[in-house]
């Protein structure tokens, strides 16, 4: 059998510091591409030369232009983005870089649009643009909550809703408000606080204040949501896995013409008493295979904060996994 082809290839970019931005700056992650495609990767000025076997030279060819193609669309191209286009290149995945940036939603004036990082988040916005209830599930720190909101902020300044209604599950206090000191606000903020922080890192103080004051944007624990319909509105459950069964329905079934809902949760995460079931299994179970209805799964894959969280969720789970269930 003859060796295979070798092939030579040169591309050429406007700036050697336009080339350097396509592997995050760093150039460990050329060796990345050459361990994994079989390539020799050597850049110089605005140039990258690629030599090897010719379909691997073609296949990190592909890489440079897809992280090319992502580059020009505005994004700012990470190591975890030079491995995804990588990984890709070998046929792990058919997801690219460019893809990612094409999903652009609402940012914060003077910052860049929120982007999906991975092509499961990716999944998860076409999912909630495509169902009524979307449910996104998985480890802290993969954006469930954070895409959400951008999602819900994008669709309140298209005018396809009216208001953006945000809640979680006040377990730590029992939901038992009325034992906390101070008024309304000042007993729920310790537990709505990450959903504040979200909204304050896409909106600007001032238009989310109004927001507030005005009821376009509510941020209430779960127990103000019992007896309402949600009509024209986009309905953030965050930290679901804490709700009872009872909660988990009562707030499903909120939903009112118009209106979508998005169900964020993690199984590893229960606080609830011993013996209490958790609504967020249930509905797993009960909701499957249910038209306009999607399950999201995250993984420690996509964790897109400090890449040592990733670790850590990965080292857990293998020493917990015995005891699940």
């Amino acid at each position: 059998m003859s060796e295979e082809k070798h092939a030579e290839i040169r591309l050429e970019f406007d700036t050697p510091r336009f080339l350097h931005s396509l592997f995050a700056d760093d150039p460990h992650n050329l060796e990345y591409l050459e361990e994994k495609l079989g390539v020799r990767a050597i850049t110089r000025d605005g140039w990258v030369m690629l030599s090897g076997p010719k379909d691997a030279v073609e296949r990190a060819k592909s890489v440079f232009h897809d992280l090319e193609e992502a580059r020009r669309n505005g994004s700012t191209i990470s190591q975890r983005d030079f491995h995804l286009s990588v990984d890709v290149a070998t046929g792990g995945g058919d997801v690219k870089v460019a893809d990612l940036a094409e999903v652009r939603l609402l940012g914060l004036r003077g910052r860049k649009p929120v982007v999906p990082r991975t092509p499961q988040q990716l999944e998860y916005l076409k999912a909630i643009e495509k169902n009524d209830i979307t449910f996104g599930l998985g480890p802290a720190g993969t954006g469930k909550t954070y895409l959400a909101m951008a999602m819900a902020l994008t669709m309140l300044k298209k005018r396809l809703i009216n208001r953006v209604v945000l809640t979680r599950p006040a377990v730590e206090a029992g939901e038992a408000l009325g034992f906390l000191p101070g008024d309304l606000k000042e007993k729920v903020a310790p537990y709505l606080r990450p959903l504040y922080d979200a909204m304050h890192d896409m909106l600007p103080p001032e238009e989310g204040q109004r927001y507030l004051e005005d009821g376009t944007i509510e941020i209430a624990p779960l127990a103000f949501m019992r007896g309402r319909t949600l009509a024209r509105a986009f309905v953030i459950l965050d930290e679901a896995q804490n709700t009872t069964r009872e909660q988990m329905f009562m707030t499903l079934t909120r939903l009112g013409e118009g209106s979508r809902m998005v169900v964020t949760g993690d199984g590893s995460q229960v606080d609830l008493k011993p013996g209490q079931a958790s609504g967020l299994f249930e509905a797993e179970r009960a909701l499957q295979n249910i038209e306009s209805i999607a399950f999201i799964r995250f993984s420690a894959a996509d964790i897109v904060r400090h890449p040592v969280v990733a670790r850590i969720v990965a080292a857990y789970d293998k020493f917990r996994g015995p005891q699940k269930g």
